[in-house]
């Protein structure tokens, strides 16, 4: 290797390419996690040009990911608490 060690080779009690390998797994998912974010961002602003509310979009998309038991669980809870406050 470049550096003088060897593949298994272990400096200060840690095996450099595991660790090496690891950092740059870690690299390579960041810099497609940025790329991702990208797109998503302009996915928003496209939504956005066309007229929808983007805060509402988020809101949607979020309520989407919970299962649907769960969702009218929290719903329950939701219109409990706002008849409890008075806002209903």
């Amino acid at each position: 290797m470049p550096d003088g060690t060897t593949a298994n080779e272990k400096v200060g009690g840690i095996a450099a390419e595991a660790l090496k390998q690891y950092v740059e797994r870690i690299e390579r998912l960041e810099e497609e996690k940025k790329a991702l974010s990208e797109d998503l961002k302009q996915v928003y602003a496209e939504a956005k040009s066309t007229g929808f509310d983007i805060k509402i979009l988020r809101k949607i998309i979020s309520i989407r990911r919970i299962e649907a038991h769960d969702r009218r669980e929290q719903d329950e809870l939701i219109a409990l608490y706002k008849t409890a406050l008075g806002m209903e």
